[in-house]
């Protein structure tokens, strides 16, 4: 019987969508609920299983917890790319790895959620609503203003079309913008500098990792008009956190929308939490009944394919 691990499932929400029971004569699963303590308990507690299950970049698949996972065949993560597990190493010990499709539509959605409130400061007045007040602030419309992407693919993109909707100005920059979108979309394309300090609304849309690692710092956030927000549902090293912190404990931008950070979970004790012009959501950008489904069913499917001799959608 093939030992499968279950991880990250922080919401033990992963038997609603397989059905676990009917492929307990062929498999014997354990679900992890919590994020592991460290690497070491990471490596303790899946020493004896053959394949691992996992959400997309949340516990890292390191080079040393592979080498140390002996009896480890197979790894099946959420969506097609997943920079948290080492491909070469896994290579080395000849695991398989695979992925699957996803919905790119939910993290826009979310996007335009947090925009919104921030808009008509949704946190504040919800808050103060369940303390008996009414109408304590100003909001700002949307038409008209500046909404700056860093990025413009797939996510960017819808973003953008959502932006033209409210009858926004769109602008777009990123190291490798591509212009016919940008026409196809009526974009203006534009310097990292311009966008920064022309946005209203400035909204991050590219991939993590070296490239855009504090690609917006304090030094970008001077820059910023101070009635601008800057929102981030991509990755939380793209924005300095400590940075952050302070151009939203000096009011040097008006507010942040976040769903990313550079710990996940965002840690109880974290000044972000304290910030009223913070709005922060706790990564569910892509958390919806619809991903979860294409997740949890193409991961069983690329699980029986692995046991099967006939891999499906590999990652190398």
């Amino acid at each position: 019987m093939v030992k499968v691990a279950i991880l990250d499932d922080y919401q033990n929400v992963s038997q609603q969508f397989i059905d676990l029971k009917k492929l307990s004569g062929k498999y014997e699963f354990k679900i992890f609920n919590e994020a592991f303590a460290n690497e070491e308990e990471a490596i303790e507690k899946l020493a004896d299983f053959q394949a691992i299950l996992i959400m997309r970049e949340r516990t890292p698949i390191t080079k040393n917890l592979i080498d140390n996972l002996i009896k480890l065949k197979f790894i099946i993560t959420s969506g097609k790319k997943n920079k948290s597990i080492d491909l070469n190493a896994a290579k080395k010990r000849k695991i398989i790895v695979c992925g699957t499709d996803s919905n790119i539509n939910p993290t826009p959605e979310l996007t335009w959620g947090l925009i919104l409130g921030l808009a008509r400061n949704f946190k504040e007045e919800i808050d103060n609503m369940y303390q008996g007040y009414w109408q304590t602030t100003i909001g700002v419309e949307l038409k008209g203003k500046i909404l700056g992407l860093i990025g413009l693919g797939k996510v960017g993109s819808q973003v953008a079309k959502i932006g033209k909707a409210f009858g926004m100005q769109v602008m777009a920059w990123s190291e490798n913008l591509n212009l016919d979108t940008c026409k196809e979309l009526n974009v203006l394309p534009c310097s990292k500098e311009d966008l920064i300090k022309n946005s209203d609304f400035l909204s991050i849309h590219v991939q993590g990792g070296e490239r855009y690692k504090n690609c917006i710092t304090l030094k970008e956030m001077d820059k910023m008009k101070k009635t601008a927000f800057l929102i981030n549902t991509s990755r939380g090293s793209i924005v300095n956190e400590d940075d952050l912190i302070i151009a939203l404990s000096t009011n040097e931008i008006a507010g942040a929308g976040l769903d990313v950070y550079e710990n996940e979970p965002l840690p109880e004790n974290n000044k972000l939490r304290f910030l009223p012009n913070a709005l922060l959501m706790p990564h569910i950008g892509y958390v919806t009944a619809e991903n979860y489904h294409i997740y949890y069913s193409q991961m069983i499917e690329c699980l029986e394919a692995c046991v099967n001799g006939k891999p499906l959608r590999i990652i190398e």
